[in-house]
C-alpha cells in the first residue's frame, strides 16, 4: 500500500514538473517580470518626497514596449524606459510620491501599459504619512 502511494506521488509530482514546463513554454512574445511589486516606505514626515526604483526583465520571447505608465494622482510621478526592452534584458521604472497635503496610511498604485502578454500589470508604494511636528521627535 505504501509502494502504491509513493508511485501515486511521484506520478503527480511529474504531471505538475510537466505542466509548468508547458506553461513556461507557451509564452510567445514578450513578458515584463517585476522583480518586487511593492514597496513600503514606512513613516515619513508631511511634505517628503520618496522615490523608488521598480526593475522589471522582460521575460518574454519578442522585445517589450511599454506604451503607458499611469499613477493613481498627481502627487505620483514616474519615469518608464521608451525604448524595447530585449528579451532577457532588464530595465527600470522610477517612481516618485510627493507627501505635500497628504495624511495617513498611503497605497499609490502604478498601471504599467505594455505589449506582453500580461499587458497590465501594477506596482505599490505604500506608506504612512505623519505630520511635520510628529516625525521631527523620532
Amino acid at each position: 500500500m505504501k509502494k502504491l502511494a509513493l508511485s501515486l506521488l511521484m506520478m503527480l509530482f511529474v504531471v505538475a514538473a510537466y505542466a509548468q514546463q508547458q506553461k513556461a513554454a507557451a509564452v510567445n512574445g514578450p513578458q515584463i517580470t517585476f522583480e518586487e511589486t511593492e514597496f513600503n516606505f514606512g513613516d515619513i514626515k508631511q511634505g517628503e518626497k520618496v522615490e523608488h526604483i521598480f526593475a522589471f526583465k522582460n521575460t518574454g520571447t519578442a522585445p517589450l514596449v511599454l506604451s503607458n505608465v499611469l499613477t493613481t494622482c498627481g502627487c505620483t510621478a514616474s519615469e518608464w524606459p521608451k525604448e524595447p526592452v530585449a528579451p532577457g534584458k532588464t530595465a527600470q521604472i522610477k517612481v516618485t510620491f510627493n507627501s505635500a497635503g497628504k495624511m495617513g496610511v498611503q497605497n499609490k498604485v502604478v498601471t504599467i501599459v505594455s505589449n506582453a502578454v500580461n499587458a497590465q500589470e501594477q506596482v505599490k508604494m505604500v506608506g504612512n504619512i505623519v505630520p511635520a511636528t510628529a516625525a521631527a521627535g523620532r
